[in-house]
């Protein structure tokens, strides 16, 4: 993969994502993961620390507004971009 910003996500994901889940990719669906609202928090701090970048929204609003792992990519590249 060579969007780098993916692949440091997918690798954060993938530390949280329930065991045997297979590939992740950024069209993955945030519900096939097993990811509880607690380790998508602590997924947010570690990107939030890795691109230096400050996420505002709760879990709730997360779990709402993103459906895919290619929407938080997106959102985070955003934020990087804005703050560039």
């Amino acid at each position: 993969m060579n969007d780098k910003i993916a692949a440091g996500i997918i690798d954060k994901i993938k530390a949280h994502a329930r065991p045997g889940i297979g590939e992740i990719t950024t069209s993955t669906e945030l519900t096939d993961l097993g990811i509880h609202s607690l380790e998508l928090t602590e997924i947010i701090f570690d990107i939030e620390d890795e691109y230096g970048i400050e996420i505002e929204m709760n879990t709730v609003d997360a779990w709402s507004n993103l459906s895919n792992v290619g929407d938080i990519v997106e959102a985070v590249r955003g934020l990087v971009q804005q703050r560039a």
